[in-house]
């Protein structure tokens, strides 16, 4: 049976190296840096601070940021290592097929579209509502019925910016990797300064009473304020940090996979954590922390305390343009997972069929764009985020738990960057990223458990029966 058959790491680098299914090495650390950035700095700082202190943490929530980014390091090591030692297309994927075997990996590539393409949806019904209140700023009001989904408060047909973001984004990949990276790089730019114009304004309009209580007495109710309230705030704002190990999935783009990869993960990691507590500090000093209560866009209510309204305008541009590097790096990093399982012939050849001119993966991309437009248009925000949480953290545990797996089988592969304190930093990885999947609620967990059963069910009926491993297995 090859349910628990593993892929060699020669086989892996071989099958890379095929011209046919081979992708355009262009990028370098500082390209590597801002698609990290690029994915990580969006609609989890933009929309979910606010909520998760006045539902969670309150004031505390800086402390919510620290401990997600401590999990975050502990697998951004973990990937770090995998990436210089397997610096392919694939990301968890790729390193579940060379360490725990076939349908291990099937089963995390499968839970990569909770993380990378429900996540571009999630960030899209966030950048539709942006864009829709900066035409309101303007005097244009958009109309109920094209930018509300069928499921919205106010219900209406379709949410057609986030769909048009996302068919803009797409067609962006589709032309080259290399002219996506320079787009990002300038969208990270734009945001980066958005997000220091912000803190550096806003420490003036601090007010210190607002941070009293630091952490709010426990309600009675899990979850609500408390030392619990800043784990399950955790586990919400750790939507904030999903991102970084899209970095990952663009190794075999990268020039010197094996110097850039880890600069690209571990330091986008590092500057967006800085930039994330200073920005949470300045967000819940400003305002007392109980005006966000159902709040998905705190940034817009802070700054109206900014006296220059081109200023107030600037920021939501600059946010919008940063929920759109966001998009694009979600879209990048399923195409390539899905790129990859499809060269492995878990999926069909069309997901790894390569353009000849563009050297992309043009049909998976216009496949995404097609379907993560269908939840974009349709779905509302609230049913999206914690989806893609609960798939990254699961991610997350198996990438750790590959590390030490490899340690014991392959001590001999070259690792020119070794995760320290081996096994207790994968450990420490998997028990806080268990310990916030956990804090979600059992609504989130159903729904994972339905996704990987549809999962299973394709690999069943297909996958294992086209897989290139088991076929040369049979032979």
């Amino acid at each position: 049976m090859n349910l628990t058959a593993t892929k060699s790491l020669e086989r892996i680098k071989s099958e890379a190296d095929d011209s046919e299914h081979s992708l355009k090495r262009t990028l370098g650390p500082v390209n590597l840096i801002a698609l990290g950035i690029g994915a990580i700095i969006g609609a989890g700082l933009f929309s979910l601070t606010g909520i998760a202190a006045a539902e969670n943490a309150g004031p505390a929530v800086v402390l919510s940021f620290v401990v997600a980014a401590i999990g975050c390091a502990f697998a951004g090591m973990c990937y770090s290592e995998f990436s210089t030692m397997i610096p392919i297309a694939g990301s968890a994927y790729t390193y579940a097929y060379a360490t725990m075997g076939e349908l291990l990996a099937w089963i995390i590539g499968w839970d990569l579209v909770l993380e990378y393409a429900v996540g571009a949806a999630t960030v899209s019904v966030s950048w539709s509502s942006y864009v829709v209140k900066l035409f309101h700023t303007l005097g244009i009001t958009l109309p109920a019925s094209l930018v509300n989904c069928p499921f919205d408060p106010t219900p209406g047909i379709i949410n057609l910016p986030a769909v048009f973001i996302i068919c803009v984004m797409s067609t962006l990949l589709i032309v080259g990797i290399q002219e996506s990276a320079r787009v990002n790089g300038v969208i990270v730019a734009v945001k980066v300064t958005i997000v220091i114009i912000v803190i550096a304004v806003g420490f003036a309009y601090i007010n210190r009473a607002n941070y009293t209580p630091f952490i709010p007495p426990n309600t009675g109710k899990f979850g609500e304020f408390g030392i619990s309230g800043v784990m399950r705030a955790a586990a919400v704002v750790f939507f904030a940090f999903i991102g970084f190990d899209a970095v990952s999935t663009a190794a075999q783009e990268a020039r010197k996979p094996q110097r850039d990869m880890p600069i690209g993960i571990i330091g986008s990691l590092a500057i967006c954590t800085i930039l994330y507590v200073l920005f949470s500090h300045v967000l819940t000093g400003m305002v007392s922390y109980k005006i966000f209560k159902g709040d998905a866009s705190p940034v817009a209510t802070v700054i109206k305390q900014f006296p220059s309204a081109a200023l107030q305008i600037a920021i939501v541009i600059g946010i919008i343009a940063g929920y759109s590097s966001v998009i694009l790096v979600m879209l990048l990093g399923q195409s390539r997972v899905f790129f990859s399982m499809s060269r492995d012939g878990l999926l069909p050849a069309v997901f790894s069929d390569v353009h000849q001119k563009f050297r992309t993966p043009w049909r998976c991309n216009l496949i995404f764009m097609v379907f993560v437009s269908l939840f974009s248009g349709f779905l509302p925000i609230s049913k999206l985020g914690h989806m893609t949480s609960i798939g990254t953290l699961l991610a997350f545990v198996i990438v750790c738990i590959g590390i030490m797996v490899m340690r014991h089988t392959r001590p001999d592969l070259p690792r020119p960057y070794r995760t320290p304190l081996v096994p207790l930093v994968p450990v420490l990885g998997i028990l806080v990223c268990l310990a916030m999947m956990a804090s979600l609620d059992v609504e989130t967990w159903y729904r994972l458990v339905i996704w990987l059963v549809i999962g299973l069910c394709i690999y069943f009926s297909y996958s294992r029966h086209h897989s290139h491993l088991a076929i040369s297995k049979r032979q």
